[in-house]
């Protein structure tokens, strides 16, 4: 069983950044893939950013590539999100979840992701 716990929402304008991390409990989290999604009020869930296990393959959906960044450490059994430059569009719930463990590549698919966390609230006023 994992245990995500993710922090670092709040309100902020737009231009703005914010930095999100998720603490995952367990000493296997250093051989899953992770990954960060989103799901704004009445819209279905989406990817936003992955990771793969040792952190040296990242991808992004298109409406975030040069803004935000993900990374990991996984001596702090952590995940990051690093959003710049954040547009009212990017106001959402944002979830980290586990993926494929030893993968080598990053998977956009909701249903490869086997744990989540219950999200933190992102809102950008414009």
């Amino acid at each position: 069983q994992v245990q995500l716990v993710e922090s670092g929402g709040g309100l902020v304008q737009a231009g703005g950044s914010l930095r999100l991390s998720c603490a995952a409990s367990g000493r296997a989290f250093r051989t899953f893939a992770m990954g960060w999604f989103r799901q704004a009020p009445g819209k279905e869930r989406e990817f936003v950013a992955g990771i793969n296990w040792f952190g040296r393959s990242t991808d992004y959906t298109d409406s975030v590539k040069g803004s935000f960044t993900i990374s990991r450490d996984n001596t702090k059994n952590t995940l990051y999100l690093q959003m710049n430059s954040l547009k009212p569009e990017d106001t959402a719930v944002y979830y980290c979840a586990v993926g494929p463990q030893y993968s080598l590549g990053v998977t956009m698919t909701p249903s490869r992701y086997g744990y989540w966390g219950q999200g933190t609230q992102v809102t950008v006023s414009s």
